[in-house]
């Protein structure tokens, strides 16, 4: 039993032993799991929040005062009080919005990211601030029906910017909304049959899965699973919908086995009576977030979530349960080491009648547990950290009342973008379409519009920014293709390899955390690299992975990538190396503090290094891992250019395929490439001819 409570009124009620509330079961730090009960012993008092207009009254246990010198009141972050006094998420976001400022004040800037929306200022502008809002929509699995997409793209016009973002997350941000247009753009994309509940805030956020409509039982099972994940933990206290549609729920139904595994308190999960049974009024400590894909498709950076899972099949293809990994997470914070970014370890498998129970028990093992006091250590990676895995799953199998099996094999990882024109499986087709930082924007977006509306496609979009068009029938190809073309929108053959796997975050002007550029940033750099490539001599269908953001929450995922530049300053970047192109490893820090205007001399001996020293088919990631950074450094520091030889000649070394495999095959055994071992032959032969001649 449980009422919705604060963390700090239960850690003050279980130091006083005659200070005792009945049937307590919620947000239970340092509780032992044996106690059952508590025993009331001083009357609780349920009072309504007088300036909670809007619905109903606002829940609040008060005990009789205690002792001062009896109690210390545990730390509690601001956001955990603004929670706790909110009446649900609503006050004072609901006055707030009724005044004629063009911001709100800074509760409700904290509540209204649990709607799915930030306040910003426009930072380049001078003067008086101009506040704006960016929405950020709900769309698990990526998946956008016709309708949505049509009207997002209008109100991007209307009351946007004239643009719209695809999110790392598989989601849509709209810039640019003035808060008297709020209830009129959230209650256009509600009744549109989209949601932006639960984008942002202190709880579940969008739920990744793979965004190839593949009709295959693996993906299919996948998606579905996201789905529910999705619907399980949505708020149910109707916040939202009173806040931005007065209160009617426009809802589709949600499986039964959704609201079966919601409501089941056996395991005392459950805040009971409570209009949020999993969040209770202080929702998570901190943003959570979860992936669900297949063996193989890495496209949703799996180990970046607090909760990984993945689909495993028997022999027939039937999928039969489910590996479940815990604790990852990108956010850091510039110069303080006990902050880290981290990927997520394995907890174990489940069959696949118990995900849902699982993922709630893992969540609630975070409301537990995980920090309130200092929001930088609030995610669910610090609790593991600190506990360990084994307690985790400890205190994790008590709530979901069954021991965990270990995880399953599976085979390696890939990165897979969905690029290009593939079959459904269904006699459909679908087109998977590069965005650069999934900026839709002019030619592109008046295109894309006319596309989705005429032959009314439903899309989705990928965890990489991009975005592919669904249920394309073949007679449909070719005058698609040639007005994507003429918009810009080109085959990915088309588009240089180091774009396609590329990704940064929006950061100036308008996010209020950036501390350089990075969208704005990123074209110009790439064309950088590529220019640096042409100079080492590297070809042009080789890439690495860049990823670039503007501060070091991480939103774009660089700490993943075999190069990750971090703003740390203006006009500078904190570089990382070491991830791997199937996103599975974790890179590290390399240099601090690298100016803009310095980056060439950082890249060009990295990558003549690697090209010159790496072994057969080892990426950049693998080969900085291999070198280590103490060796990459000092080839950084004593660089001064590359041979004058390799600026000026491109030649090919071998002239047939059968001639390139077996220099290959020798090349291996001495721990080098073909070109570089045939490179060493060559010179050899050259240098013991002239040495012949000047006998």
């Amino acid at each position: 039993m449980a009422t919705s409570f604060g963390a700090s009124n239960t850690a003050a009620i279980k130091k006083d032993p005659n200070l005792e509330i009945q049937g307590y079961d919620g947000l239970r730090k340092k509780m032992s799991f044996c106690s059952n009960s508590l025993v009331l012993s001083k009357k609780i008092q349920f009072l309504a929040n007088p300036s909670a207009h809007n619905s109903g009254f606002s829940i609040r246990a008060v005990s009789t005062p205690v002792k001062p010198d009896t109690v210390v009141e545990p730390k509690r972050s601001k956001v955990e009080i603004f929670k706790e006094q909110s009446n649900f998420i609503r006050y004072p976001l609901n006055e707030e919005l009724l005044t004629d400022a063009p911001n709100i004040n800074e509760p409700a800037t904290q509540l209204i990211k649990f709607h799915g929306s930030y306040q910003q200022t426009n930072r380049e502008e001078r003067g008086s601030k101009s506040y704006s809002f960016m929405l950020r929509t709900k769309n698990p699995c990526g998946k956008v029906s016709n309708k949505l997409y049509l009207a997002m793209d209008d109100l991007a016009d209307e009351f946007g910017i004239g643009t719209l973002r695809l999110t790392t997350r598989q989601t849509f941000q709209l810039h640019g909304v003035l808060k008297k247009d709020l209830k009129t753009v959230m209650g256009t994309i509600i009744r549109s049959m989209g949601s932006t509940l639960g984008a942002c805030g202190d709880l579940n956020r969008n739920v990744l899965a793979p965004a190839a409509p593949i009709v295959r039982k693996d993906y299919l099972f996948a998606q579905q699973t996201a789905e529910n994940i999705a619907a399980l933990l949505t708020p149910q206290s109707g916040f939202y919908y009173d806040m931005w549609v007065d209160g009617e729920r426009i809802m589709s139904a949600e499986p039964p086995e959704v609201t079966k595994a919601r409501n089941d308190n056996s395991h005392g999960t459950n805040f009971t009576d409570s209009p949020e049974p999993i969040y209770g009024t202080q929702f998570l400590p901190r943003k959570f977030k979860v992936a669900v894909t297949v063996p193989t498709d890495n496209s949703v950076d799996l180990l970046t979530n607090d909760v990984g899972v993945v689909v495993v099949s028997d022999e027939n293809g039937e999928p039969q349960g489910f590996n479940i990994y815990v604790g990852g997470g990108m956010g850091r914070t510039h110069r303080n080491e006990s902050t880290f970014a981290r990927i997520a370890e394995p907890l174990g498998y489940v069959p696949k009648e118990d995900i849902l129970s699982a993922v709630k028990a893992i969540v609630v093992t975070q409301r537990e547990n995980g920090r309130r006091d200092d929001r930088k250590y609030s995610r669910m990676k610090y609790l593991i950290s600190s506990w360990g895995i084994e307690k985790f799953k400890s205190v994790f199998e008590q709530y979901h009342g069954k021991k965990i099996e270990p995880c399953r094999e599976l085979p390696e990882w890939e990165f897979k973008s969905y690029l290009g024109w593939h079959k459904q499986g269904d006699g459909g087709l679908f087109c998977g379409l590069h965005v650069d930082s999934g900026r839709i924007k002019g030619a592109m977006k008046k295109t894309l519009r006319e596309i989705i509306e005429k032959y009314n496609l439903n899309v989705r979009i990928t965890p990489n920014q991009n975005i592919i068009l669904c249920d394309i029938r073949r007679a449909w190809k070719q005058p698609i293709t040639t007005a994507l073309a003429q918009c810009g929108l080109l085959h990915p053959r088309y588009v240089d390899p180091l774009n396609v796997t590329a990704m940064a975050c929006p950061a100036m002007p308008l996010c209020p955390l950036a501390i350089t550029e990075a969208e704005r940033g990123i074209p110009d750099i790439l064309k950088r690299v590529r220019a640096v490539f042409e100079k080492v001599g590297l070809k042009y269908s080789e890439s690495v992975v860049i990823r670039i953001t503007g501060c070091p929450n991480g939103c774009a995922r660089p700490y993943m990538a075999e190069l990750g530049l971090v703003g740390d300053g203006p006009n500078s970047y904190q570089i990382w190396l070491g991830g791997t192109p199937n996103q599975m490893s974790l890179a590290r820090t390399f240099m601090n503090k690298v100016k803009l205007h310095d980056l060439e001399k950082v890249f060009e001996p990295l990558f003549y290094y690697w090209k010159t020293r790496r072994q057969s088919k080892e990426s950049f990631g693998d080969f900085s891992n291999r070198m280590g950074f103490e060796k990459l450094q000092e080839l950084v520091d004593k660089w001064e250019g590359p041979p004058q030889s390799l600026t000026r000649y491109n030649l090919k070394v071998f002239a047939d395929k059968e001639t390139y495999e077996a220099v290959d095959e020798l090349a291996k055994i001495q721990d080098k490439n073909a070109q570089q071992l045939a490179m060493e032959i060559i010179r050899n032969h050259v240098s013991s001819q002239q040495n012949g001649k000047s006998v």
